[in-house]
């Protein structure tokens, strides 16, 4: 029996399948809430010089620390937002054989997971994932999500795709201004600096399921890692789960219904010198509640060269990392190694000794 099958039959058994049990060393509880200023965009949105000083200054604050803030009057419509987990539950609630006609393939970042399986044999996560790309085309005809929907899941999903394409496209806006606020948080004396590199980038939206558990304590919903994207907007719903390792200690990330959590991922960090940090981060599970969330992954074009602007460089008076490519930084996480807290270092050490420099 597959680690899927295994997902879906176990959930109302008394005791969890061996590959799914942690170690006791990463299931350390959480019992603090973590300090994540709350960052109203609206003003920003608007254009208010004021209002954007204000917002660049929470972001840098939380960014030196520990790279996770939410941001409210994001301008998101929160009934796009209802509408994607309605498709989303949709599609968890597929027979097995269904969701198994979708499975990611080896060396694929698309389709469904359930546990991980198709990667690693232990420690696998107590969740199912639907994972699809987003990325700009010029021809409006074109539409790649709707069309990544019809293509592996059906014509009967097309509207599915439908909302999953405005959705994506609204977090692809925001994503982009994200970016000129954190250049403005950052000092860049050009706002816009970090757009070029995003604009034609494929970015990652990701359908998170995590099924009620029984023994919850022995599970991790997902591991202790850091994002290797570069922006993450996550959208989780109001059952809790998200948690932050900061002072050597897990803190939970309390749910806003109408907030959207944001962090920083590994390749932000090389483009802002190693300044603002990439945190550890994991998501538990519940015994009596499944939990849901929508993460939006912002990466850069796969050839665009991934270091910091100039005028940081030379604030700054050194480059802390080699410069790369999201396809370097892609291949050794989905070919050479499991992403952790050391994902970046490692990922440099790897880059030096297996590539000449670009």
């Amino acid at each position: 029996m597959d680690s899927c099958q295994l997902l879906c039959e176990f959930q109302v058994q008394p005791h969890v399948p061996k590959n799914f049990i942690w170690p006791k060393e990463y299931l350390e509880d959480a019992h603090e809430e973590l300090q994540a200023p709350i960052v109203d965009l609206d003003g920003f949105l608007k254009g208010n010089n004021e209002a954007t000083k204000n917002a660049s200054k929470l972001i840098n604050e939380a960014c030196l620390n520990h790279g996770f803030f939410q941001v409210i009057n994001h301008g998101i419509d929160m009934n796009l937002i209802a509408k994607a987990y309605d498709e989303m539950d949709t599609i968890f609630k597929l027979s097995l054989d269904r969701k198994m006609s979708v499975y990611k393939e080896h060396g694929s970042m698309w389709g469904y997971s359930g546990g991980h399986a198709h990667r690693f044999s232990s420690k696998l996560p107590w969740k199912e994932t639907f994972s699809f790309p987003y990325y700009h085309v010029n021809n409006a005809l074109k539409p790649v999500v709707t069309n990544y929907f019809k293509s592996t899941l059906g014509d009967d999903f097309e509207q599915a795709g439908m909302t999953f394409e405005k959705y994506c496209k609204a977090m692809k806006e925001l994503a982009m201004k994200l970016t000129e606020l954190l250049a403005i948080s950052l000092g860049v004396n050009d706002p816009l600096h970090y757009r070029e590199l995003f604009e034609e980038g494929c970015s990652i939206m990701r359908c998170n399921n995590y099924p009620c558990c029984q023994q919850p304590s022995l599970v991790l919903g997902t591991g202790p890692h850091c994002d290797p994207t570069s922006i993450t907007l996550l959208h989780q719903d109001q059952v809790g789960g998200l948690q932050v390792f900061v002072d050597n200690k897990w803190n939970t990330v309390r749910p806003l219904p109408n907030a959207l959590v944001v962090n920083i991922g590994d390749t932000f960090m090389a483009l802002s010198n190693g300044r603002y940090k990439s945190c550890l981060h994991r998501a538990v599970v519940n015994k009596h509640k499944e939990r849901r969330s929508l993460a939006f992954f912002l990466c850069p074009k796969d050839d665009k060269v991934v270091r910091p602007p100039k005028d940081i460089i030379s604030s700054d008076g050194t480059k802390h990392y080699p410069d790369f490519t999201w396809s370097d930084l892609l291949e050794f996480t989905q070919n050479h190694y499991r992403a952790d807290e050391s994902t970046l270092s490692n990922f440099t050490n790897w880059l030096l000794s297996s590539k000449p420099q670009i």
